[in-house]
């Protein structure tokens, strides 16, 4: 299919799940994302903070920039300016870089926590983000502004196993929203879902989901 009947479908299954598909451009060119763009698209994600700082001069303003792979506090500065939301908090030390680097800017970040059954994903535990809420609690964040929570699922044939782990991330959602963020009408997203999984994250509630090769193809590096 074209990219513009593949959009129509993806676009329409997600909205009518509520949730909000992230276009993931990272390692495509400009010219794809910006076919993109033309056909009613705003929201992309990037995974490279070079990469993102490269493309965002070169495509239009009100691009919605969602940061979706690990951050290294020393790249914090190249997208501080850009981003519409990080999925990737990962850290305490993490956020308040980003606090440090905001400037007058607002910056969402979502808790990113490690549900899969692979070491080599990144995230938060339950306990470890409860530390990291009680630390915030003490000496606030001033710039960052935490949204909701972000996870990846194992990647496996077992759809069992995947729905699990996303029922597993909606739970921690659903703690932490009553536990720290009751109050709190920002603490709304759980982004979870990708190219060969986000149907299941749908049902499993997610309101974000991050799909590249079934829109784009396969990677170009």
């Amino acid at each position: 299919m074209s990219l513009e009947s593949t959009y129509t479908t993806l676009s329409r299954e997600v909205a009518a799940a509520d949730a909000r598909l992230i276009a993931v451009s990272k390692t495509h060119p400009v010219a794809l994302i910006q076919q993109l763009y033309d056909l009613g698209h705003r929201d992309f994600g990037e995974n490279r903070a070079e990469e993102l700082a490269e493309k965002a001069p070169q495509l239009p303003d009100d691009i919605r920039w969602h940061f979706i792979g690990h951050l290294q506090r020393n790249k914090v500065k190249l997208i501080t300016p850009l981003v519409h939301l990080v999925h990737s908090g990962d850290s305490l030390r993490l956020l308040r870089e980003l606090d440090r680097k905001a400037d007058d800017r607002r910056i969402d970040v979502l808790l990113q926590f490690h549900i899969a059954q692979e070491e080599s994903k990144y995230g938060l535990s339950r306990g470890t983000a409860r530390e990291l809420l009680e630390e915030v609690g003490v000496d606030p964040l001033h710039h960052v502004r935490i949204t909701g929570v972000m996870g990846m699922a194992t990647n496996t044939d077992d759809g069992a196993q995947v729905e699990s782990e996303f029922r597993e991330l909606h739970e921690i959602f659903r703690e932490l929203k009553e536990r720290y963020f009751a109050d709190d009408p920002a603490f709304t997203e759980i982004s979870m879902g990708m190219s060969g999984d986000y149907a299941i994250a749908l049902r499993q509630g997610s309101t974000l989901v991050r799909i590249g090769s079934l829109l784009f193809g396969a990677r170009n590096g």
